[in-house]
């Protein structure tokens, strides 16, 4: 079983923010793989499917971004879920609007909800696939960028990066995270 995590914030006042990416990716693999996340438990929303024949639980935690892992280590235990099972769906700055990068492995960054997962999990070994937001202008406030609603011209160029993310999460559990990885970097 694998457990699919976006990273976003509750959905009613964050939805349109480049922070959400994670959630955003999640609700378009629920619509591609008719998955309805309509189930609450552990401080998440969730829904559990099939996705090439393996199962799913896709998980939104609706603890706010940086308390992400106390959702995500609470299904973990529960359905006895190993790291290498896991992805985690997350915005990026470093990384240009229109690209994913996927990763095995690796440090959280200056990402809040990454260093929540990152300390909950108490381990960094688990699949992440970065969807890319493009990094703020110079004079622009970080936090205002990341949780500030996106432009109306920027909206298309987001689209493309969850829809690219969605197919790059179906692909890891369909061929493994390195043939994902080769596909997609």
């Amino acid at each position: 079983m694998y457990l699919i995590v976006g990273l976003g914030n509750p959905e009613k006042d964050y939805a349109n923010t480049r922070h959400n990416m994670g959630f955003n990716v999640i609700n378009e693999i629920a619509k591609n793989c008719d998955i309805k996340l309509s189930q609450f438990k552990f401080k998440g929303e969730y829904g559990k499917g099939l996705i090439e024949g393996e199962k799913v639980i896709l998980l939104k935690p609706q603890t706010y971004m940086n308390l992400s892992g106390e959702s995500i280590i609470q299904f973990k235990n529960f359905y006895k879920i190993e790291n290498n099972q896991i992805i985690i769906v997350y915005d990026d700055i470093d990384t240009p609007v229109g690209k994913i990068r996927i990763r095995k492995k690796g440090g959280p960054g200056t990402h809040n909800g990454m260093k929540s997962v990152v300390h909950y999990l108490a381990t960094d070994e688990f699949t992440r696939v970065r969807i890319g937001i493009g990094s703020p202008k110079e004079n622009e406030d970080i936090i205002e960028y990341v949780i500030g609603k996106i432009p109306e011209d920027e909206k298309k160029s987001l689209q493309s990066s969850i829809e690219i993310g969605a197919h790059a999460v179906i692909e890891t559990i369909k061929n493994g995270v390195d043939i994902a990885m080769n596909k997609f970097n």
